[in-house]
């Protein structure tokens, strides 16, 4: 099969690539790119590696990464229209009004050319919430099989009918999806062992750490968290952080951003990783930090849900709290006895390297496609 994997990039993180990699984008696409899967932030690039040793021919776009599109449109010979276009309009009701209106033209000109060059058998878009679902009607001719993946808030005013399946990390999405007449399957996130290769061992000197984004649909975290910063030795990275109250116990805590591998060091480095979900989970257990986490070694404490128990076992490879208070006692706990602490977050690392990677999990995804084909 010829996938292809479409996906977006936190803004901050495209400016910070460049600004760490001065000259990048002059550099050609595919040395973007390169420099780009270095890093390890986001799934696209897992998900395309691991179906490449699965024997498809895959590859991935990071379609709102404008330096890096616009290269590769102009290594392409794709002509993108123009950003601003003029509209006319009356003003006040009765005035005609010229005007010029910013779009983003490049976006979908250069998204549709990569499409109708590759020629995917299948397109599955990491991004549902930014690629319209009327523009991908417009790419239906040119693939067999569109697949949405989407474990985050639902935007409304889209046709989801528009994509032949979706899956989602959460059974609640499934169903929701189904529900609505829409094809859809359960496939959970993951952890991409090549990323112990890339940091190396790190000495575990930092006690307690949360890396997260601060956003209106994590209010509850973020109490979680100011009574964590007031009891336990924790520190946090993150984005959004200037949506929080000047008085908030958690800005004297917080150490930045952290990106791709630079995050995966900060979680090799942490005894104790501190995990919560977002209110769109409801009762289930599906987050990146649950692989994250373990994955990198650290010892995952994080909320108890429904179906956590499927994928490690509680009190045994993580540890899960019911309330802030239990999340407080139990992290207090294990800093304080470091074998079973140790023990814990050992038997976590082996279950996610055993039973939780990218390479299982686009062999459970090709395996649905194919039913789908």
């Amino acid at each position: 099969m010829r996938i292809l994997v479409l996906d977006t990039d936190y803004p901050a993180f495209t400016n910070w690539l460049y600004s760490q990699n001065p000259g990048l984008q002059e550099k050609p696409f595919e040395e973007q790119l390169h420099v780009h899967a270095k890093e390890c932030f986001g799934m696209a690039g897992f998900c395309a590696s691991n179906f490449k040793v699965l024997g498809h021919d895959a590859r991935d776009f990071h379609v709102n990464n404008e330096v890096l599109q616009r290269k590769w449109a102009l290594e392409h010979g794709v002509r993108v229209g123009a950003d601003k276009e003029w509209n006319f309009r009356l003003r006040r009701g009765f005035i005609p009004w010229i005007s010029r209106t910013q779009v983003r033209r490049w976006y979908y000109d250069i998204l549709a050319a990569q499409i109708k060059d590759y020629k995917p058998d299948v397109i599955l878009n990491l991004a549902m919430d930014e690629i319209s679902s009327v523009f991908l009607q417009e790419m239906k001719p040119h693939t067999r099989l569109l697949v949405g993946q989407i474990a985050a808030h639902i935007p409304t005013g889209e046709n989801w009918g528009v994509y032949d399946l979706v899956i989602s990390s959460l059974p609640n999405f499934v169903d929701r999806f189904r529900q609505i007449g829409v094809r859809s399957e359960y496939n959970r996130l993951a952890f991409e062992p090549s990323v112990l290769q890339a940091i190396k061992d790190k000495k575990r000197d930092i006690p307690v750490s949360f890396i997260g984004s601060f956003t209106s649909s994590h209010s509850k975290r973020d109490q979680l968290l100011e009574r964590l910063c007031s009891t336990i030795p924790i520190n946090i990275w993150g984005i959004g952080i200037e949506r929080l109250p000047p008085d908030s116990p958690i800005r004297s805590r917080y150490l930045g951003s952290a990106w791709g591998l630079g995050m995966f060091r900060i979680l090799a480095a942490s005894k104790i990783v501190i995990n919560y979900h977002s209110d769109v989970a409801q009762s289930y257990a599906n987050n990146m930090r649950l692989y994250e986490a373990t994955g990198t070694g650290a010892l995952l404490v994080t909320d108890s849900k429904d179906n956590l128990h499927e994928m490690f076992m509680p009190g045994k490879e993580t540890v899960a709290y019911r309330d802030i208070e239990e999340c407080i006692e139990l992290t207090k706990y294990y800093l304080e006895h470091d074998a079973e602490r140790m023990a814990i977050s050992a038997a976590g690392q082996r279950r996610t390297l055993a039973t939780h990677t990218y390479l299982q999990r686009m062999q459970d995804l090709s395996e649905i496609i194919m039913r789908y084909l």
